[in-house]
């Protein structure tokens, strides 16, 4: 008998015999937790628990509640929704999770699936059917972006991917780097600009760059996520 076969029979049994799967979702951007969660609340199989828009509130409907399903963002206001993923699976091992994000670099990815995540969709998918993706997760599938998928497949075929690695994970200048540095300490425009000895208004435009690297809105977007990827120290 094909094992492969059988536990893909257990995980379809499991799923059958389980009456409603609890579901907590984390998903900072309010338009799209709502449309999710609308789908959520409509699935027969599964109960809504909870749609977090930050970090510190799904821990503690995590700590409370018992949660057989996470659909969590990444990038989140307060945090990364991979520590959401170890608080659940440290509590619930047999608890299922799955991402989905805008986050595709080969670090994030491995990182969400060391953590538990057993599924990882691309955001720019938008067309992502949730509930197709949500049963095969349960049904013992890894439901997978194309995108992350042909990263992971490089990443085990030992080639080299289109990603960075982690100590080099942007492509940020040396100009851009200083200011970099400098919005992690808080300074203003200004005070930057008489460091570096440059125009009070070339700032802006340096971290206009760095927010379209890093993909990211803000200052405390910009230093967060730049300590995630390693290129500013913890």
């Amino acid at each position: 008998m094909n094992p492969g076969a059988a536990m893909s029979g257990e995980a379809e049994e499991r799923t059958e015999n389980k009456t409603r799967w609890r579901v907590l979702l984390i998903e900072d951007d309010e338009p799209v937790c709502q449309r999710l969660a609308r789908i959520l609340e409509g699935w027969e199989q599964g109960r809504l628990i909870a749609a977090c828009g930050m970090l510190s509130e799904a821990k503690r409907v995590i700590d409370r509640e018992p949660i057989d399903l996470l659909i969590t963002d990444l990038r989140l206001p307060d945090g990364n929704g991979i520590e959401a993923i170890q608080r659940l699976k440290a509590i619930s091992p047999d608890a299922e999770a799955m991402v989905i994000s805008v986050l595709a670099d080969e670090r994030t990815v491995l990182d969400a699936i060391e953590a538990g995540a057993a599924g990882y969709l691309h955001k720019d998918a938008y067309a992502i059917d949730l509930l197709k993706a949500v049963k095969d997760l349960l049904a013992g599938h890894s439901p997978i972006s194309s995108r992350i998928a042909r990263l992971l497949v490089r990443r085990l075929a030992g080639q080299e991917t289109t990603d960075r690695p982690p100590d080099a994970p942007s492509d940020l200048t040396a100009r851009e780097m200083d200011i970099l540095n400098h919005i992690a300490r808080g300074l203003t425009y200004e005070e930057i600009a008489n460091l570096l000895e440059i125009s009070r208004h070339t700032v802006p435009v340096h971290i206009r760059n760095i927010y379209r690297k890093l993909s990211v809105n803000n200052r405390s977007q910009a230093v967060y996520e730049a300590r995630e990827r390693g290129i500013l120290p913890r």
